[in-house]
């Protein structure tokens, strides 16, 4: 399992880079990067085909924890995924747009 900086997912974000958010519900409602998927961790493995398989899928959560383990779950699936060091408390840190509420995945 791969992880990559924040500044890489800051760098792609405007590209179009593929997020996948898994943190818990609410935690994804208080706040998350904008056009990111949700699947909370736990839910993962048995929500593959709701993975979209972007090359790199760009894993966070709210610190770099649960991303990592999600990460390398997906990489064994056959994703090409990477963990966001930092995570979504390093997102807003750096004064990045973050969407509230919302239907999450």
């Amino acid at each position: 399992m791969r992880e990559v900086p924040l500044d890489a997912l800051i760098e792609a974000h405007p590209l179009g880079a593929t997020v996948l958010d898994v943190r818990e519900q609410q935690e994804y409602l208080s706040g998350h990067v904008p056009g990111a998927i949700h699947i909370p961790m736990g839910e993962v493995p048995a929500r593959l085909q709701d993975v979209p398989h972007a090359q790199p899928l760009y894993v966070i959560c709210a610190s770099g924890g649960r991303s990592q383990v999600s990460a390398a779950q997906l990489e064994a699936a056959g994703y090409e995924a990477v963990s966001v060091q930092e995570g979504t408390k390093g997102w807003i840190a750096r004064g990045q747009a973050v969407v509230t509420g919302g239907s999450p995945n």
